[in-house]
């Protein structure tokens, strides 16, 4: 067995066993002192006050003086495969032109395309290894990473093998969604129903079969696929046995939100435009509102209305997007600073939105996000004695050691 033992501060975003946090349980975080927390192989097998263990020879201490334990950090919406750059979009936009400009342009997403389907799967693999080091550094112990940049069978196919090697190469968990559904690639520009035919008669059918993806997720936009055409998709994707996930209310408010609720999606993600008389269909439910403050920092767009969300008693996480083209953001530290200093939340929100409430959104809830008794031994430790901190200190990585099943896999110290 193996204990960690003298931390200033246990984090634990407890849920007592509801494993998610909505509305005003978001600022509830539980922070134990002079506690101990026991592993046996890769569970917490008790937390404990320190002074009551007796036998310290029987365990494998790993001594915390002066850092503060937190649940492992989950990352639960990234496009890390991709492949090439779009600085040269980016200096675009800071000369005022839109997102969706540069996207009609044969800029944006079909650029990121053609770089992918020109790399092989082994350089691939290589290039995207480096970003996955970089999460673990920061405390991730579960990565959700999107396909999206084919846009064909054979490329789709390619990027979900990729992630799946890594997933084999890493001891964080990496969780597969297939987004087929990103935009229309140009072959298919003209002729929308034959792609659609595309995703739902031959991609779906073999990534379930072969369960190359455990997700299927889609961009509900005006420059991407209609409600109508996400609502086709989705009820293929089921059928298969796919969980649900939707891009929708970045840009443009068109449906895409009603077809999420209508198929029960696990999460909605973006929800930069969410209209205010729609806060409730959302705050009566229990999907996930997955807010990306990084592509509002990054395109200099609205953010989503998450103190409002959080307020109506909905179901908030965080994360990065981390992407090529409108979230070049790899640093899930920066995106929890910048929810705080522009979306007004909470300190205590924003850790309860990136650990138990974005495993949530992964269907995780019930083994890692918070440290309770009974889950994955999976922690981010902090080099700080009080956990404001990580917040406090903008544009910098404050995790020290990350620990995934109970094995240190990262260390700084």
């Amino acid at each position: 067995m193996k204990i960690l033992t003298n931390a200033e501060q246990i984090v634990t975003c407890n849920t007592n066993g509801k494993n998610f946090k909505s509305g005003k349980e978001l600022s509830e975080l539980e922070v134990l002192t002079s506690h101990s927390i026991v592993i046996e192989n890769d569970l917490i097998k008790d937390i404990l006050p320190t002074q009551s263990l007796k036998n310290f020879s029987k365990y494998e201490i790993v001594d915390l003086r002066n850092k503060i334990i937190l649940p492992g950090l989950v990352e639960c919406h990234t496009h890390t495969a991709f492949a090439g750059s779009r600085a040269d979009e980016f200096k675009m936009k800071l000369d005022g032109i839109h997102y969706e400009e540069i996207a009609a342009k044969g800029g944006g997403i079909l650029k990121t395309v053609n770089a992918v389907r020109e790399i092989s799967l082994t350089e691939f693999v290589e290039l995207i290894k480096p970003r996955i080091e970089d999460f673990i550094s920061q405390g991730i112990t579960t990565l959700e990473i999107k396909s999206g940049y084919g846009l064909d069978f054979e490329n789709e196919i390619k990027i979900l093998h990729a992630i799946k090697i890594l997933d084999e190469i890493y001891p964080i968990d990496i969780v597969p969604t297939f987004l087929g559904a990103h935009t229309y690639p140009k072959e298919f520009r003209d002729n929308h129903e034959e792609y659609i035919n595309e995703l739902v008669n031959k991609m779906i059918p073999h990534i379930a079969k072969n369960n190359l993806a455990e997700f299927c997720d889609a961009f509900c936009e005006t420059s991407a696929f209609s409600a109508d055409e996400v609502d086709l998709i989705f009820s293929a994707a089921a059928q298969h046995g796919l969980k649900l996930k939707l891009h929708t209310e970045q840009f443009n408010s068109i449906g895409g939100l009603d077809v999420a609720l209508k198929h029960k999606a696990i999460s909605v993600d973006h929800l930069e435009v969410l209209k205010p008389e729609d806060i409730s269909k959302l705050a009566s439910s229990d999907i996930v509102c997955d807010l990306l403050p990084g592509v509002s920092f990054f395109l200099n767009h609205h953010f989503a209305p998450a103190r409002e969300l959080i307020d109506s008693g909905a179901v908030v996480a965080l994360s990065t997007d981390y992407n090529p083209g409108s979230s070049h953001i790899l640093d899930l530290h920066l995106i929890m600073q910048i929810a705080a200093l522009k979306m007004q939340m909470r300190i205590e929100e924003i850790i309860n939105a990136v650990t138990i409430n974005a495993a949530k959104s992964l269907t995780r809830n019930d083994s890692v996000g918070s440290i309770e008794i009974g889950k994955k031994a999976d922690f981010s430790v902090f080099n700080t004695n009080e956990y404001s901190d990580i917040i406090y200190s903008v544009g910098r990585n404050l995790n020290c050691m990350t620990i995934k099943n109970g094995e240190v896999i990262y260390s700084r110290v």
